[in-house]
């Protein structure tokens, strides 16, 4: 099985606007909350939300620095919905909702409800 790297935006983020958070982050950190022994079988890095995001740039490209996103190696299975980075050529998901049924797929972990 290959290695899993999960680009997510720090939980929480204070500006004079306010606090907030992403909600598409939200949407991975709720399925944590359902199968939370996959947390501890991916690697999970946390960035700043201003861009240019220098480690997702470095993993894929400065035109794929959307978060959260999912960067799979060669080994990974493949999954319907992956994109390749035109820059690293490395294989990603970036969608919150496929991010989560992926990894519930790989690890056997909470499936969405049909």
């Amino acid at each position: 099985m290959g290695k899993y790297t999960l680009f997510m935006l720090n939980p929480w983020k204070e500006d004079d606007k306010g606090p907030f958070y992403c909600p598409d982050c939200g949407v991975v950190e709720g399925f944590f909350a359902y199968s939370p022994q996959i947390r501890q079988k991916i690697e999970i890095v946390l960035v700043d939300y201003p861009r240019p995001r220098k480690l997702v740039v470095e993993s894929l490209g400065a035109e794929n620095q959307g978060c959260p996103v999912l960067v799979l190696d060669d080994a990974a299975p493949g999954f319907e919905g992956t994109k390749k980075s035109f820059s690293t050529g490395k294989t990603f998901i970036d969608d919150a909702r496929l991010i989560c049924d992926y990894l519930g797929a790989v690890f056997d972990g909470v499936k969405p409800h049909p």
